[in-house]
């Protein structure tokens, strides 16, 4: 089982953050301060960090750089600061991710589990097909059937289509995709999500399965 450490401050974030990886089958570690931190990772392994900057003791910043001396764990930062260079300054210094305060549920999810992939983390007791009506995603093979027959998708158009179906009821911005699924800074450019949903659409073969909320973004429809 995947094992992540929360280094958050705040305890009802912390005590939040818990709640949700361990219903979604992880196995967590909670830490409330960068001292108390830096203990738990020295003694214990862990899959994944997910780290407050604004932390008592040592700091967030600190914390990157002594973790990334000892281990290429991948590290998600949660944060309240909003800044293109703050996301960037922390990026470069050793960070695999950026997610800002307050955040989505499913779309940390989403992050956690695109990033323990990439580590290639593989986990055989958490489940990892998501279904939707018709539609079937194994995640961990990176494969979709619609009624039983494979899809093609390419690897952009997977991510959002398992970012959408981890959280159906919620309405994803343009901005939420692009930031979640290409890692970058979204800079007000919407042709390249537009692309990919529409690519989407014409794939799964139906065009109301992915549900235009008009002015706010992207949702599965009910």
């Amino acid at each position: 089982m995947c094992h992540i450490l929360i280094v958050e401050d705040d305890n009802d974030i912390n005590n939040l953050l818990y709640e949700v990886l361990t219903k979604n089958g992880y196995h967590a570690t909670q830490a409330y301060s960068g001292t108390e931190a830096r203990l738990l990772f020295e003694r214990g392994e862990y899959s994944l960090v997910l780290l407050d900057l604004m932390l008592p003791g040592i700091s967030g910043e600190e914390l990157i750089s002594i973790f990334r001396k000892a281990s290429n764990v991948p590290i998600i930062v949660l944060s309240a600061k909003q800044g293109a260079n703050d996301k960037i300054y922390t990026l470069r210094t050793g960070a695999d991710d950026y997610v800002t305060k307050p955040f989505d549920e499913g779309e940390l999810l989403a992050r956690v589990d695109a990033n323990l992939r990439r580590a290639n983390y593989v986990d055989n007791e958490k489940t990892t097909i998501l279904t939707y009506k018709d539609l079937k995603m194994d995640i961990q093979a990176r494969t979709l059937t619609v009624n039983g027959e494979p899809v093609a998708l390419t690897g952009r158009e997977f991510d959002i289509l398992q970012l959408l179906i981890s959280n159906p009821k919620k309405v994803f911005t343009k901005e939420n995709i692009y930031e979640s699924v290409w890692r970058d800074e979204f800079f007000g450019d919407d042709k390249t999500v537009n692309v990919h949903i529409s690519n989407l659409r014409t794939k799964l073969g139906k065009t109301d399965d992915i549900k235009t909320v008009w002015g706010i973004g992207f949702k599965m429809n009910d």
